[in-house]
Protein backbone atom coordinates (compact mmCIF):
# COMPACT_ATOMS: atom_id res chain seq x y z
CA UNK A 1 0.00 0.00 0.00
CA UNK A 2 1.14 3.64 -0.78
CA UNK A 3 -0.83 7.01 -0.80
CA UNK A 4 0.14 10.74 -0.52
CA UNK A 5 -2.06 13.04 0.50
CA UNK A 6 -5.06 12.87 -1.37
CA UNK A 7 -4.07 9.22 -3.52
CA UNK A 8 -4.23 5.93 -1.61
CA UNK A 9 -3.14 2.60 -4.12
CA UNK A 10 -2.84 -1.08 -3.01
CA UNK A 11 -1.88 -3.82 -6.05
CA UNK A 12 -1.98 -7.56 -4.70
CA UNK A 13 -1.68 -10.59 -6.65
CA UNK A 14 -5.14 -12.25 -8.06
CA UNK A 15 -5.61 -14.69 -5.57
CA UNK A 16 -9.16 -15.04 -3.91
CA UNK A 17 -7.51 -14.43 -0.33
CA UNK A 18 -6.18 -10.76 -1.04
CA UNK A 19 -9.90 -10.35 -0.99
CA UNK A 20 -9.17 -9.60 2.79
CA UNK A 21 -6.54 -6.94 2.29
CA UNK A 22 -9.63 -4.35 1.26
CA UNK A 23 -10.77 -3.59 4.47
CA UNK A 24 -7.50 -2.89 6.53
CA UNK A 25 -6.69 -0.53 3.31
CA UNK A 26 -10.10 1.31 3.17
CA UNK A 27 -10.10 1.77 7.07
CA UNK A 28 -6.19 3.52 6.56
CA UNK A 29 -7.91 5.88 3.87
CA UNK A 30 -10.86 6.63 5.80
CA UNK A 31 -8.35 7.83 8.95
CA UNK A 32 -7.70 10.52 6.14
CA UNK A 33 -11.37 10.82 4.52
CA UNK A 34 -13.47 10.70 8.12
CA UNK A 35 -16.49 9.18 6.62
CA UNK A 36 -19.78 8.61 8.57
CA UNK A 37 -20.83 4.74 8.82
CA UNK A 38 -23.36 4.74 6.57
CA UNK A 39 -20.38 6.25 4.31
CA UNK A 40 -18.05 3.54 4.98
CA UNK A 41 -20.10 0.74 4.92
CA UNK A 42 -21.02 1.80 1.30
CA UNK A 43 -17.54 2.36 0.33
CA UNK A 44 -16.31 -1.12 1.67
CA UNK A 45 -18.97 -3.20 0.02
CA UNK A 46 -18.97 -1.89 -3.45
CA UNK A 47 -14.83 -1.57 -3.58
CA UNK A 48 -14.86 -5.14 -2.24
CA UNK A 49 -17.19 -6.55 -4.94
CA UNK A 50 -15.32 -4.89 -7.38
CA UNK A 51 -11.84 -6.35 -6.23
CA UNK A 52 -13.87 -9.77 -5.74
CA UNK A 53 -15.03 -9.30 -9.24
CA UNK A 54 -11.75 -8.37 -10.79
CA UNK A 55 -10.04 -11.24 -8.76
CA UNK A 56 -12.42 -14.10 -9.90
CA UNK A 57 -14.29 -13.16 -13.18
CA UNK A 58 -11.49 -10.21 -14.35
CA UNK A 59 -8.45 -12.05 -13.98
CA UNK A 60 -9.91 -15.59 -13.56
CA UNK A 61 -7.84 -16.06 -10.06
CA UNK A 62 -4.48 -15.94 -12.23
CA UNK A 63 -1.88 -15.41 -9.26
CA UNK A 64 0.45 -14.38 -12.43
CA UNK A 65 -1.87 -10.99 -12.83
CA UNK A 66 -3.03 -8.25 -10.64
CA UNK A 67 -5.14 -6.56 -9.10
CA UNK A 68 -5.01 -2.46 -8.24
CA UNK A 69 -6.87 -0.14 -6.59
CA UNK A 70 -6.22 3.10 -6.22
CA UNK A 71 -8.65 6.20 -4.15
CA UNK A 72 -8.81 9.34 -5.50
CA UNK A 73 -9.40 12.23 -2.24
CA UNK A 74 -11.36 15.33 -4.09
CA UNK A 75 -12.82 18.35 -1.97
CA UNK A 76 -16.67 16.64 -2.32
CA UNK A 77 -16.10 13.07 -3.49
CA UNK A 78 -13.80 10.43 -3.72
CA UNK A 79 -12.99 8.43 -6.85
CA UNK A 80 -12.16 4.89 -6.60
CA UNK A 81 -10.55 2.71 -9.06
CA UNK A 82 -10.63 -1.04 -9.21
CA UNK A 83 -8.33 -2.51 -12.49
CA UNK A 84 -7.38 -5.76 -13.38
CA UNK A 85 -5.91 -7.66 -15.94
CA UNK A 86 -8.78 -9.37 -18.04
CA UNK A 87 -10.28 -8.85 -20.91
CA UNK A 88 -13.24 -6.37 -19.69
CA UNK A 89 -16.94 -7.37 -20.23
CA UNK A 90 -20.17 -5.50 -21.30
CA UNK A 91 -22.27 -4.45 -18.66
CA UNK A 92 -25.12 -4.37 -20.45
CA UNK A 93 -25.18 -8.37 -20.47
CA UNK A 94 -25.43 -8.76 -16.74
CA UNK A 95 -28.80 -10.18 -16.38
CA UNK A 96 -30.59 -7.99 -13.35
CA UNK A 97 -30.54 -9.80 -10.45
CA UNK A 98 -34.04 -8.58 -9.75
CA UNK A 99 -35.79 -10.18 -12.40
CA UNK A 100 -37.71 -13.62 -10.98
CA UNK A 101 -35.42 -15.90 -12.59
CA UNK A 102 -32.14 -14.57 -11.00
CA UNK A 103 -33.88 -14.11 -7.55
CA UNK A 104 -32.34 -17.43 -6.16
CA UNK A 105 -29.07 -17.21 -8.04
CA UNK A 106 -25.96 -17.18 -5.78
CA UNK A 107 -24.23 -14.61 -8.22
CA UNK A 108 -24.30 -11.92 -10.28
CA UNK A 109 -25.24 -9.33 -7.43
CA UNK A 110 -22.20 -7.43 -7.78
CA UNK A 111 -22.62 -4.73 -10.50
CA UNK A 112 -26.19 -3.88 -9.09
CA UNK A 113 -24.63 -3.67 -5.61
CA UNK A 114 -21.86 -0.83 -6.74
CA UNK A 115 -24.25 0.75 -8.67
CA UNK A 116 -27.39 1.02 -6.00
CA UNK A 117 -24.18 2.07 -3.36
CA UNK A 118 -21.95 4.42 -5.58
CA UNK A 119 -23.31 7.41 -7.02
CA UNK A 120 -21.49 7.05 -9.97
CA UNK A 121 -20.26 3.72 -11.74
CA UNK A 122 -18.39 3.45 -15.14
CA UNK A 123 -16.85 0.61 -16.49
CA UNK A 124 -13.67 0.82 -19.22
CA UNK A 125 -12.67 -1.69 -20.96
CA UNK A 126 -8.99 -1.55 -22.34
CA UNK A 127 -6.09 -3.61 -23.96
CA UNK A 128 -4.83 -4.33 -20.76
CA UNK A 129 -7.70 -5.23 -18.69
CA UNK A 130 -10.68 -3.70 -16.96
CA UNK A 131 -11.62 -0.97 -15.07
CA UNK A 132 -14.58 0.12 -12.67
CA UNK A 133 -14.60 3.77 -11.69
CA UNK A 134 -16.67 4.56 -8.87
CA UNK A 135 -17.44 7.64 -7.39
CA UNK A 136 -19.11 8.14 -3.84
CA UNK A 137 -20.07 12.26 -3.02
CA UNK A 138 -19.05 13.27 0.81
CA UNK A 139 -19.23 16.55 2.29
CA UNK A 140 -21.89 19.39 1.97
CA UNK A 141 -22.06 19.81 -1.94
CA UNK A 142 -23.01 16.20 -2.28
CA UNK A 143 -23.92 15.76 -6.35
CA UNK A 144 -21.73 18.58 -7.00
CA UNK A 145 -18.19 17.43 -8.57
CA UNK A 146 -15.53 20.15 -8.05
CA UNK A 147 -12.72 20.48 -10.59
CA UNK A 148 -9.88 19.56 -8.39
Amino acid sequence: MSYTQNQFNLKFQSIPENISKVEPFLESVNDRLRLNEVEFHKLLVATTEAVNNAIMHGNKATPEKSVTVDITIKKNYIVIRVCDEGGGFDPEKIPNPLDEENLLKESGRGLFLMQTLMDEVEIIANDTGCEVRMSLYTGPKKGLKDTN
